[in-house]
C-alpha cells in the first residue's frame, strides 16, 4: 500500500479566551509569540518553530487541533470511506473548506485546506483579503 499520506500538518491549535487583548497580553506580550493575524473575534500568533499557529477566538469551545489536508470535501469522503464518519459535513472558511470528522474510535478530527489561500494582513496584522494559493 504506497499512498500518500492524508493529514498534512498542523494548521493551528485553537484556544478560547474571553477577551481578544487580554489573550494578546497573555500570550504575545508575556509567552512572547508573534502576531501573525488579526479579526474582531481572533488573532493567529506565531509558533517559531512550526508552520502551525496558536489561534486565540472568543467563541466559547474547548481547545481544537485543526489538520491540514489538500482537500477538506475529499478527506472527509475518504476517512468515511475507510471507517470513520463525517461529524460536520464539508463548509466554506476564510481561508478554504473545513470539515468535522471522526476516527473509528471516536476521536473527533478538524481538518481544511486552504484552498482560498493565506491571509493577507495590513502593518497592524488586520485581515484585509486572501493571497490565492500557488499551483505546484
Amino acid at each position: 500500500m504506497n499512498q500518500q499520506p492524508l493529514l498534512r500538518s498542523v494548521d493551528c491549535i485553537r484556544l478560547s479566551v474571553a477577551n481578544i487583548d487580554a489573550g494578546l497580553r497573555f500570550y504575545r506580550d508575556q509567552l512572547g509569540h508573534e502576531l501573525i493575524w488579526r479579526t474582531k473575534d481572533s488573532v493567529g500568533l506565531r509558533m517559531p518553530e512550526s508552520d502551525a499557529e496558536i489561534v486565540l477566538h472568543t467563541e466559547t469551545q474547548p481547545p481544537e487541533i485543526d489538520i491540514k489536508v489538500n482537500s477538506a470535501d475529499e478527506a472527509a469522503a475518504k476517512i468515511q470511506a475507510a471507517g470513520g464518519k463525517i461529524v460536520e459535513l464539508p463548509f466554506d472558511v476564510r481561508i478554504g473548506r473545513c470539515a468535522v470528522v471522526e476516527d473509528p474510535w471516536g476521536n473527533q478530527l478538524v481538518i481544511l485546506d486552504m484552498s482560498k489561500g493565506l491571509l493577507i494582513t495590513d502593518a497592524e496584522g488586520n485581515v484585509i483579503g486572501n493571497a490565492p494559493q500557488q499551483s505546484s
